[in-house]
């Protein structure tokens, strides 16, 4: 079995493991055919198996994935859900362009609210807004360049030095930051086995049925699984970073694996010390920073860390995310982690995705580079209205076309050099 076509965690996803048991949907074990066989169920695959049961009532959808829904990739992000472009996608010189993709992305979240409310899908779902927050002087050019940004878009936004960020977050780490109201906050497991409830039942989604080759033969396409093989007219690839182990992208993406630990819900003086605001979530000014959440029900949650291409030994890491966590707030005196998990995401070497036709009746959306949520669903919708020959906006002057990346070992090695660059250069923000 190729493990390069799907993750295979050493722990559990935490968000999931808040939530109560589900009934499991069955393994693939028949040959079955279908219209279209979408790989990977998370929010671009769902997206995609909604808008073809839209434009094709009586289609066969088949989603595969495989893991579980809510354990997977899309239940382990941060549950960031932004109305707007991330931080190092934004652009002060390209404000049209800019705006196109904020409306595009815009409407994609009203859209997901509305599906939300109309499900009753109980995901904690709230528009709390988002900080970016600096603490050295490489996170403070970083707040110059999208505050210039926000100015140039005319987005609102609130200016914050560090006694401010103290009254709302309960810290003192950061020097200034951000606040933009346009970004929710979400339990993303809950919202992601939501989503998946609401499929028509001209979807059928198998869990724990990893694909393991793709072949095309006399012009359909063969999937093989473990336990059996599928036949299809179309195939959409939503595996994201894991497409390139089914033949895609090999030379434009990599999988990284970031690192996500929950505290226990905190003692109510503990609470107290953290601000003003009940729920929250800070973004980091420098990518190599420390993602943070404060939950509806009390936690504190700290993302951060990468890991090439696999997942590092999850102990010594929740070390090092304890040590950043008690840094920006030491009136916890101690960090425990209820919860510590890892999540693989794709990223591209300038920041842009694969997508579109890559042959003929394959369709691949990969490389969302962190803001998967949003994005990543009008990537599915848009690629199924693509694959239907509708018009679509423009993707590439939109969002960029992911650039090449040198082969191994030489991509490693780059990598590697680079994040130690990196690193080196925003440590105050790690």
């Amino acid at each position: 079995m190729h493990r390069s076509a799907f993750p295979a965690y050493h722990s559990s996803c935490g968000w999931n493991a808040l939530l109560p048991k589900r009934r499991e949907i069955p393994v693939l074990i028949n040959d079955t055919l279908c219209d279209v066989a979408i790989v990977g169920a998370g929010y671009t695959g769902l997206a995609a198996a909604r808008q073809w049961s839209l434009r094709a009532p009586d289609d066969r959808v088949l989603v595969l994935d495989a893991s579980e829904i809510g354990e997977g990739n899309p239940g382990r992000n941060s549950g960031f859900l932004l109305e707007i472009a991330l931080a190092n996608d934004a652009d002060a010189l390209q404000i049209e362009r800019m705006q196109d993709c904020n409306r595009l992305i815009g409407e994609t979240m009203q859209e997901i609210r509305d599906t939300v409310q109309r499900g009753g899908i109980d995901c904690d779902l709230q528009r709390t807004g988002t900080y970016r927050a600096a603490a050295g002087a490489t996170g403070e050019l970083a707040i110059d360049q999208y505050r210039a940004f926000l100015d140039a878009a005319g987005l609102p936004f609130e200016e914050l030095d560090r006694e401010q960020l103290e009254q709302k977050l309960g810290t003192r780490f950061y020097r200034r930051g951000l606040y933009s109201p346009h970004c929710y906050l979400a339990q993303p497991a809950a919202l992601i086995r939501g989503l998946a409830r609401m499929l028509p039942a001209s979807v059928s989604i198998f869990e724990h049925t990893p694909v393991t080759s793709l072949n095309q033969r006399n012009g359909r396409w063969t999937l093989t699984t473990p336990e059996a093989e599928v036949v299809a007219d179309k195939v959409i690839l939503a595996n994201n970073a894991f497409c390139k182990g089914l033949g895609t992208g090999r030379s434009r993406i990599v999988a990284m694996y970031t690192y996500a630990a929950l505290t226990p819900r905190l003692p109510d003086p503990v609470l107290a010390t953290l601000g003003s605001d009940a729920s929250w979530g800070v973004l980091p000014a420098h990518r190599l920073g420390s993602t943070l959440r404060r939950t509806a029900d009390g936690r504190l949650l700290i993302r951060s860390f990468y890991g090439y291409e696999r997942e590092d030994d999850t102990k010594r890491v929740a070390v090092k995310l304890a040590d950043n966590l008690l840094r920006r707030f030491p009136q916890l005196g101690k960090v425990e982690f209820e919860l510590l998990w890892s999540g693989a995401t794709g990223f591209t070497l300038n920041g842009a995705p694969i997508w579109g036709a890559a042959k003929p009746g394959l369709f691949v959306s990969a490389g969302c580079n962190g803001g998967g949520v949003v994005k990543g669903t009008l990537f599915g919708k848009l690629l199924v209205d693509l694959a239907f020959g509708l018009p679509i906006p423009d993707m590439q002057r939109l969002f960029g076309q992911a650039s090449w990346m040198p082969p191994e070992p030489l991509r490693r090695i780059g990598f590697h050099a680079v994040a130690a660059l990196e690193r080196r250069r925003g440590l105050a923000e790690v």
